[in-house]
């Protein structure tokens, strides 16, 4: 059910919860969860009492992350990060392109599998590289400890330079994606 309460439009659905639950969505909408007992002037009330919060939260979120590129343009920009690292780990894995919401990329070591972001392929070069060294890394080392990092800064030492990129930068705007 769509509501309004102190300039805030907000969606509301009852559920089995014990508390009052707001949440602002990736795309500035706001939504709130309620117990079925809780009468609607208390629930526009608590909305209302957090308006100030949820303009604040929207103005220092993050731009939206662009629309993803089709296939073909992420094999491109792909194809020689993943050429020129897969003979140091033992030949192509096999390769995932998916849209995912809080990662670049992943990898699963026992199935030999790297996923990668279609949304990385916006990103500027060297942020790719990055994320496809990362990944082909996690075939060695499952995990984050001091020899994936190790390696890391051997393979690559301006790593951290390069992760920055993915959280900084205008390419995130979609008006400047390849399309």
């Amino acid at each position: 059910m769509l509501r309004r309460a102190g300039g805030i439009a907000y969606e509301l659905t009852y559920k089995k919860v014990k508390n009052l639950n707001l949440r602002l969505r990736a795309d500035g909408s706001v939504a709130v969860s309620a117990p079925r007992r809780v009468p609607l002037a208390e629930i526009d009330a608590f909305v209302a009492g957090r308006a100030g919060w949820i303009e604040r939260a929207r103005a220092k979120a993050p731009p939206p992350l662009p629309e993803p590129p089709p296939d073909e343009v992420c094999r491109a920009v792909f194809a020689p990060y993943l050429e020129k690292y897969a003979p140091l780990f033992g030949g192509m894995p096999k390769i995932r392109l998916k849209t995912l919401r809080s990662m670049w990329g992943c990898c699963r070591p026992a199935r030999r599998e790297i996923t990668l972001n279609r949304r990385l392929a916006a990103a500027p070069a060297a942020a790719v590289e990055y994320v496809v060294l990362h990944e082909f890394l996690h075939l060695r080392y499952p995990d984050h400890g001091a020899a994936f990092h190790a390696a890391l800064d051997r393979m690559m030492p301006d790593n951290r330079a390069r992760r920055a990129l993915l959280r900084t930068g205008d390419w995130k705007n979609p008006d400047s994606v390849v399309k």
